[in-house]
């Protein structure tokens, strides 16, 4: 097979896109990128102007490529660039794509409206195909293409839009988890229409320039909708705007474990987790019943660590004070990874009177003056309903990861096999491929604790998969269904252990196991260190696959 003859197409130029460009080439293939925006960086390009990492650098970084040397220079004294801000995040994939030839592929302001799979096979020959995409091969017998609708141009630089069809034998799909908004629904006459300022998602305050951003919530009554990360952000942001003398509200139902930055420098809870030893004590997919025996007798272990974690942090941190307690535990919380960095200065701006905290049952609805809260849980000392004043209010309310995958396809069949169901994980073989979905690789989907260098390996494994060096299972799409749904039940089970506390379709607990496997599928070994006390003990990152190419 000549690689330079296949055509494949790569949708998005994040983190995930730009990996999957670079490992393709080195594999010979000459992909195509599509990007929508005019640069890369992906959802880095469509931040606050405050956010900054949640991960260190150390562990954010692609396996063959560090962080510059002068980074801890050019950040803020307070962190030496432990935490890069967004610029810098972004400069360092630029600079990625760049050294590897990967900006020359690239294809800017081309946004791809939809994917057809066109010849090779109906879809009810495909439905009831024993084997991915027909022979288990990449690409198939090479009579079925993916037909990409792509909209070029109509930017802000006032080009006009045009619209053309491409063809390509295989697509890798790295359009992220951040695309679509998921907003909640209110009852009739208490939506957004009957408040009189201004609504907004967090994901479209964050794509604003960062200028307009500013000129929106200067001197105006701020009202955010949440209490994660990007909320907390959001609601710094406003405090640093106005001060006391318009203080934000956070209207929030529960806490999130959200880490002060100082006390993250001197507890580097990634790279505890992040080594074999700790990975024995929690539950693994597939993992065979002694481990499954270990890992139930290790778990009060386990708990008891994240117990004393758990005091250091409340003693640390102010939360008990300001009513900021999670729901759940930190041990629950770390397993699905639902952990954040404090914005600089949090708790100082809450006692300055910047930042006001409303904990409520929910959010009943909107009035023309602000929201209304819905206190039947006896939040508020007995009082059933309360009115948050503001000119502005931002919804910080998460996303509805599956809809931008879903939408990309045309056809209805497709569309219906890509879970929309709740908290049902998407059933993809490695977290790459869908088994009834061929000639198609899915890159970035699965949430992990520091996401550059798990993509990374996702997009090896593609890479290895097209040049026919990762054979899939000969008992072909049946036994890759079986895989998916070790994951899902894993998944499910992982969501009990943690009371509903899990991300959707997240490795970050068992990152480590889950390389195991890609590494097998590619022929490289999965014991990565010298020696066996290093293999246990020391913890695992990016430079321990810079090997595999």
């Amino acid at each position: 097979m000549d690689p330079t003859k296949k055509r494949v197409a790569i949708v998005g130029a994040g983190p995930s896109g730009l990996a999957a460009c670079k490992h393709l080439l080195a594999k010979g293939f000459l992909p195509v990128v599509f990007e929508s925006a005019a640069g890369v960086g992906g959802v880095w390009r469509r931040t606050l102007a405050s956010t900054r990492l949640q991960t260190p650098a150390s562990a954010y970084r692609f396996s063959d490529f560090p962080w510059p040397a002068d980074n801890a220079a050019s950040a803020s004294p307070a962190d030496d660039g432990l935490f890069p801000r967004h610029d810098q995040v972004v400069e360092y994939l630029a600079a990625y794509a760049r050294r590897f030839g990967v900006m020359e592929r690239v294809r800017f302001g081309c946004k791809v409206l939809a994917a057809s799979y066109v010849g090779g096979a109906t879809e009810q020959e495909v439905a009831a195909w024993e084997r991915w995409s027909g022979n288990g091969e990449a690409f198939g017998d090479g009579t079925g293409e993916w037909h990409l609708t792509v909209r070029h141009g109509g930017g802000a630089d006032g080009e006009p839009a045009s619209t053309q069809t491409h063809r390509f034998d295989f697509l890798i799909l790295c359009i992220g988890r951040y695309g679509a908004p998921k907003l909640p629904t209110f009852p009739d006459g208490r939506g957004p229409e009957v408040f009189r300022g201004r609504v907004l998602h967090s994901m479209e305050y964050s794509a604003m320039a960062h200028e307009d951003a500013a000129d929106l919530i200067r001197g105006k009554r701020v009202a955010v909708v949440g209490a994660g990360k990007s909320a907390m952000d959001i609601v710094a942001q406003c405090a640093e705007a106005n001060g006391s003398r318009y203080p934000c509200t956070m209207v929030y139902r529960s806490a999130h474990w959200m880490v002060d930055p100082k006390v993250a420098r001197r507890v580097n809870f990634f790279t505890f987790t992040s080594a074999r030893w700790t990975e024995l004590m929690v539950h693994k997919p597939g993992e065979g019943f002694l481990l499954g025996l270990l890992a139930t007798i290790l778990t009060p272990v386990r708990w008891a660590m994240s117990k004393v974690t758990e005091a250091y942090y409340k003693r640390s941190i102010p939360m008990r004070e300001h009513g900021m307690v999670p729901d759940c535990g930190f041990d629950q919380a770390s397993l699905g990874w639902r952990l954040g960095i404090l914005p600089e200065g949090f708790y100082s701006m809450v006692d300055e009177g910047s930042i006001e905290l409303r904990r409520c049952a929910s959010v009943a609805g909107f009035c023309a003056d602000g929201l209304v809260l819905d206190n039947n849980d006896d939040t508020s000392g007995g009082e059933r309903a309360a009115i948050v004043g503001a000119d502005v209010v931002i919804l910080s309310t998460g996303f509805d990861i599956d809809r931008p995958l879903r939408n990309m396809f045309t056809s209805p069949w497709f569309r219906d096999i890509i879970s929309s169901d709740g908290d049902a994980v998407l059933p993809l073989y490695r977290h790459i491929l869908h088994p009834r979905i061929p000639q198609v690789a899915v890159v970035g989907y699965a949430e992990s604790g520091s996401s550059i260098y798990p993509y990374e390996m996702m997009a090896k494994w593609v890479a290895h998969l097209l040049a026919g060096a990762v054979r899939l299972p000969a008992a072909g799409v049946r036994e890759m269904e079986r895989g998916a749904a070790e994951w899902t039940r894993w998944g499910a089970q992982a969501r009990r252990r943690c009371g509903g506390h899990f991300l959707k379709s997240c490795v970050a607990s068992v990152t480590t196991w889950y390389h195991d496997q890609l590494c097998r599928d590619m022929g490289y070994s999965p014991r990565r260190k010298d020696g066996l006390l290093a293999e246990w003990l020391e913890p695992y990152g990016p430079t321990d696959y810079a090997g595999i190419q």
